[in-house]
């Protein structure tokens, strides 16, 4: 294995037309973070850079719909992005910007050098124009329909249905995802890179020498490869952005692909004069850490440039990350279906560590995941309180009233199996921590962490300190047990401060393993334990003689609290607001309207007394296997609860429904529908295609009769 003698770890550089969300977090910056804390315990020489891409249509677009300049637009979301950064305790050492004239220089110098080398291809193309906006269009504004999949609303550069890469060509259909309008095309002269001199070397120094990177990125860049590449403009028709560094060249700016990751390397120019050592000695380990759609950015085409200027490190590394999901829905900026990061920081303070630990634990590192508030709740309460929180409330409220608020001594002649197996797994723990950071498993290095916590917590359960001094306390009250006398009194003690003193050292070992993972939650552990922060170091993982013998520690704080049911009501109503406001902004359809059905036959009262009509309440829903159009829903009806499958499901999602009221023919004769047994009919009206379900205005009790 290489010997790296130091570390360059660059994060995505988030666009400035808005905040972050915890889509953001999860897919890189704090993976990053983590990485980095731990770096830092091990006293590597590490720097972590960052900063906003600030260059791009992106950028001008928000500008036009907010009638301000692109600069108005870059100097507002810089400043929330860094803010919410630093509130998350996201630690970069810089957090920079592409707009400083220091990054306009270097990626001009950059351009400049490969250009003088001849590694440009200067090419005249007719590009796609909207002549309603007055303007060419990147990629990603114009919208058609995927040739491989038929998704109508495909992008210029990817179809995010399908995953599959794009070029506007390629789309049937593309109009202008600005105004709508059909595109013409017009002539322009840009540089182009010819990614495909570099197959031979990237097959090489990627397919071949790169075999141990995440499967979905390796995966995915060798299909890039297999399919072949092509030559990619570097430079854009616009005037917003970094000018082309040639002649005559009014209204061309760099390619924000290429300007972008360029930022990483202006970004460490600012930070420290000794920035070539990061960038240009072999003996740095550089590793990008991003989401999934920036994956080919990352692997192909900066690693390409930077093999063609030459003088660079290569990233070593670039553990990317799939999406993170938001209650089953993709999250999306422009409908707002997202919890930024800015708005969580105000709703639930000082629960940084929270958020965290749950983006953390649900982290999408192979496939996409999914973030509910339910499972927020569900980890704060029952992992983060119930294990960790109360493993350490408990060492630190029982050592003040049984050891007078000192560390106990360690009596070595009591020491049995379980305390010898309890310290013997600080160490186990920290390499089996450590094991997985290095391989960017972070999940799974959580878990360890959280593993060691529920060992302690079973660990004072056996030895169940708080029973021996209640014996203590009966004997010195002249009590007879059954199981101590009087001349149990010093060993008993002895076995308390065993336990105890075990416990503290577990508690200071978590505290150092805890600390890449949740770093307020590990600081509020070091005040109690009045320790200094060289205590984190990670050399001291691992160690049962942290804490001395007779230390004073300070009065226990609680680390979490409980998150009740109205906290997450709250944020579960914005996303429904959310929801409120993008159908009324949908467009109606144009649709005519179905005339409604003709009545049917006449028939006398006596055939509708004949119906058991009954309100019922759903209790459980889930799709039937194999019928697409099928629901099985349990449903009470007071008297007793009733199996019914209805054909709603292309209309309903499952969780939607339940604890909803419905209206049910309970006396139908049962009917198998796909080898299920349905007891009753749900009652739904039809409005032209879309069903709705006929129930009462106010809940009633289930089982009422309905007539």
């Amino acid at each position: 294995m290489a010997k790296f003698n130091r570390y360059l770890i660059t994060a995505a550089l988030p666009y400035a037309n808005g905040p972050v969300h915890i889509g953001h977090l999860a897919g890189c910056y704090i993976p990053a973070d983590i990485y980095v804390r731990y770096l830092r315990a091990k006293k590597a020489d590490v720097k972590f850079v960052c900063g906003t891409d600030e260059h791009g249509v992106p950028i001008t677009i928000k500008a036009m719909k907010e009638n301000v300049t692109p600069q108005d637009v870059v100097d507002r979301y810089h400043k929330i992005i860094g803010d919410s950064f630093a509130a998350m305790g996201i630690s970069f050492d810089i957090f920079s910007r592409t707009s400083n004239p220091v990054h306009h220089k270097t990626a001009a110098d950059f351009f400049l050098k490969m250009y003088n080398d001849g590694l440009f291809e200067e090419k005249e193309s007719e590009q796609f124009y909207d002549p309603k906006a007055n303007m060419f269009l990147a990629d990603r504004y114009i919208i058609g329909t995927c040739p491989h999949c038929g998704n109508d609303k495909a992008y210029g550069d990817q179809c995010e249905k399908c995953g599959n890469s794009l070029s506007p060509d390629e789309l049937i259909n593309p109009h202008s995802a600005l105004s709508d309008a059909a595109l013409v095309k017009k002539t322009t002269k840009h540089w182009y890179m010819p990614l495909q001199n570099y197959e031979p070397w990237l097959k090489e120094w990627l397919v071949e020498g790169h075999k141990d990177w995440k499967n979905n990125v390796y995966g995915q860049c060798k299909s890039w490869l297999d399919t072949g590449l092509q030559s990619r403009a570097m430079t854009r028709d616009s005037n917003w952005g970094i000018k082309v560094p040639l002649p005559d060249t009014e209204g061309k700016v760099l390619y924000v692909w290429f300007d972008a990751p360029i930022g990483y390397i202006s970004a460490t120019k600012e930070l420290t004069e000794n920035w070539a050592d990061y960038w240009c000695k072999d003996d740095t380990k550089l590793v990008h850490f991003i989401g999934k759609d920036n994956i080919v950015f990352h692997c192909i085409i900066f690693p390409s440039m930077l093999k063609a200027h030459g003088g660079f490190v290569l990233p070593e590394n670039v553990p990317a990350n799939e999406f993170l999901n938001l209650e089953g829905e993709k999250i999306s900026t422009s409908r707002n279906w997202a919890v930024w990061v800015n708005e969580y920081i105000a709703d639930f303070p000082d629960q940084q560590d929270v958020l965290r630990y749950v983006l953390t634990a649900t982290a999408p590192e192979t496939k996409d995941n999914d973030f509910t508030w339910k499972d927020f709740q569900d980890r704060n309460n029952s992992e983060l309180v119930a294990n960790l929180g109360n493993f350490v409330n408990r060492t630190m409220v029982l050592m003040h009233k049984l050891c007078g608020g000192k560390v106990p001594v360690l009596h070595a002649d009591l020491v049995n199996d379980d305390d010898r197996q309890m310290i013997s797994e600080f160490a186990a723990a920290k390499e089996r921590v450590e094991a997985a950071l290095e391989a960017y498993k972070f999940r799974e290095a959580l878990s360890e962490v959280m593993a060691l916590s529920t060992k302690g917590n079973q660990y004072m359960q056996r030895n169940e300190p708080w029973i021996l001094a209640k014996a203590i306390e009966r004997l010195n009250k002249g009590e007879v047990l059954e199981k101590y006398t009087t001349d149990d009194l010093q060993m008993l003690q002895q076995r308390i401060d065993i336990c105890l003193h075990i416990c503290l050292q577990l508690t200071a070992n978590l505290a150092i393993l805890i600390n890449p993972f949740l770093p307020f939650t590990a600081k509020k552990m070091m005040h109690m334990m009045k320790v200094v922060d060289r205590m984190l170091d990670w050399e001291n993982a691992g160690s049962a003689k942290l804490l001395s013998v007779g230390y004073t520690l300070r009065e226990p704080e609680l680390l979490f609290k409980k998150i009740e049911d109205e906290a997450i009501q709250a944020q579960l109503a914005k996303l429904e607001a959310s929801k409120v406001a993008n159908a009324a902004a949908a467009p109606a359809p144009v649709e005519a309207e179905k005339p409604a059905a003709p009545a049917k036959p006449e028939i006398q009262y006596d055939d509708f007394a004949k119906l058991d009509l009954r309100v019922g309440t759903i209790l459980q829903a889930e799709k039937v296997e194999k019928a697409d159009k099928l629901l099985k829903l349990l449903v009470d009806i007071g008297s007793e609860q009733r199996t019914v499958v209805s054909g709603i499901a292309m209309h309903f999602k499952p969780e939607e429904i339940v604890g909803k009221q419905v209206t049910l023919v309970a006396n139908l004769a049962p009917r198998k529908m796909r080898g299920i047994e349905s007891q009753g009919m749900i009652l739904m009206a039809e409005d032209n295609g879309k069903l709705i379900f006929v129930n009462p205005s106010e809940a009633v009790k289930a089982g009422s009769g309905v007539s």
